[in-house]
């Protein structure tokens, strides 16, 4: 009911939808090219290092099925924090936004532990091909999500702080959710280019 509200609030448009989500999508698809260029630029280079350490010898592949397991929750936790806004939940709402914050700091805290890991067995940004096209590509990723985490904290302390307003805040919420789906969806795809296929 929320959702159709904020619908019938947004001024009439051409395409019939709402313009904010219309550019977002724009915009989702100039990150999909970033990304596609940098997991190409991967592909390419993984195995054209002369020296180690080689994907096979380094990845550890259980400690970063537990961190995209954690970065799945946080997917699932933004969809309960929205599903609260628009049923006018204010509890719900503000527990499913907290959850996916704190989801996506642990997913940045496991990557800052797996990147000290790397630099202590002499993986570095400079050590070879490899090296330099992981360390680009996950490090990009992770950008996104720590982007995602203020956007999304932001937002939980707008409706903690203030009265909760469906119309408004379930279409700022999707906006954000959209964008954090995106980055667990490349982050499925990184986990399996580079872990599972190594």
């Amino acid at each position: 009911m929320a959702q159709t509200d904020a619908h019938a609030l947004h001024p009439p448009t051409s395409t019939g939808l709402n313009t904010w989500k219309l550019g977002f999508w724009v915009f989702l698809s100039s990150e999909t090219l970033f990304f596609g260029s940098f997991i190409a630029t991967y592909m390419v280079y993984k195995s054209a290092s002369v020296v180690g350490p080689f994907p096979t010898e380094i990845l550890d592949i259980p400690l970063t099925s537990i961190s995209t397991f954690v970065l799945l929750m946080s997917s699932l936790a933004v969809v309960v924090g929205l599903d609260g806004i628009q049923k006018g939940k204010r509890k719900q709402a503000l527990a499913g936004l907290f959850t996916t914050v704190l989801l996506g700091a642990l997913f940045l805290g496991f990557q800052a532990y797996e990147f000290t890991h790397f630099y202590h067995a002499g993986l570095t940004l400079q050590t070879n091909l490899f090296g330099s096209s992981f360390f680009i590509l996950t490090g990009f990723h992770g950008a996104h999500v720590s982007i995602g985490i203020i956007w999304l904290f932001i937002l939980f302390m707008d409706i903690l702080r203030g009265p909760m307003v469906p119309e408004k805040h379930a279409l700022q919420v999707e906006v954000a959710g959209l964008y954090w789906h995106f980055v667990d969806i490349v982050w499925i795809v990184i986990f399996t280019l580079i872990y599972l296929l190594a």
